[in-house]
């Protein structure tokens, strides 16, 4: 069998089973099964592929058809020019979430946490940014901070990472020039309504906050409130938000006495990142 009557077979399955972008997520699928990177797979479909080859692709496909992330199939995803490892016990890293990096490298910083670290992307790649940094990655999830370790150990930056289980907070001493967080800001009804690839494969912990009158503001609170005593004279603290989400995240920072406040958009327009300051 060629190639490219495989691509046509794992095309056809994924648009029978309703997917957005079959043929974009089949050709990243087969290039995964062949061991190639996607820009070759235009010169490898005439060639024949092997009863392997064909097993570990359908295998892929049906995963898909089940809505499983693409990421998480392949076992990796492009964030800031970097590869990292995922899981279904992290979130995927978003292109939006190139946002908060982008702001952040725009202020002076030698130490920073990130809180739900997750995967590690965000304090990652701002370590591989600025090679003279030091960071801590929290969690509450030991599955997530054992991929977290992972990927910074596959970049070379476990000597300037520390990952450590934590409660937001409870787990971290120290202070901080930078505080970044992308934590979980979807109001539990609304749960129900997301993707199939998000709802029913990433951690809901993740994705909804514990949060009592179902907001989707619990974590910006017990985050914002605390973020004066861990950040330094002058430190800053940024986080993503969901839509709509800004003008409640900013009154927030700014009742826990933080100034220059800001929501800055993402490549659409749309508010994304709230930063303040510590004064």
């Amino acid at each position: 069998m060629l190639a490219q009557g495989l691509l046509a077979e794992g095309v056809g399955t994924l648009k029978a089973a309703g997917i957005d972008g079959a043929a974009r997520d089949a050709r990243w699928l087969l290039a995964h099964a062949l061991g190639i990177g996607r820009d070759r797979l235009a010169l490898a479909l005439a060639d024949p592929v092997t009863q392997a080859q064909q097993s570990q692709f359908r295998q892929a496909i049906a995963a898909r058809a089940r809505h499983q992330p693409v990421a998480q199939i392949i076992g990796k995803r492009l964030f800031w020019g970097q590869s990292f490892h995922v899981t279904p016990d992290v979130l995927d890293p978003r292109p939006e979430t190139e946002t908060l990096i982008d702001c952040a490298l725009k202020k002076p910083f030698s130490s920073v946490l990130d809180l739900g670290t997750g995967s590690g992307a965000i304090l990652l790649s701002l370590l591989a940014e600025r090679t003279d940094t030091v960071g801590v990655g929290a969690d509450l999830s030991p599955k997530a901070l054992d991929v977290a370790r992972r990927n910074a150990e596959a970049l070379g930056l476990a000597a300037r990472a520390e990952f450590v289980q934590s409660d937001w907070f409870d787990g971290v001493s120290g202070k901080f020039d930078l505080l970044v967080s992308n934590p979980p800001y979807i109001a539990a009804p609304d749960h129900a309504a997301l993707a199939p690839e998000v709802r029913d494969w990433e951690p809901r912990m993740a994705l909804v906050p514990e949060d009592c009158d179902g907001s989707g503001l619990a974590a910006y609170r017990a985050i914002i409130a605390q973020a004066p005593e861990h950040l330094t004279r002058g430190g800053w603290l940024m986080v993503e938000i969901g839509l709509g989400q800004g003008a409640d995240v900013l009154a927030l920072a700014t009742q826990a006495g933080l100034v220059n406040g800001n929501v800055i958009p993402d490549m659409t327009g749309r508010g994304r990142v709230v930063i303040a300051q510590v004064v």
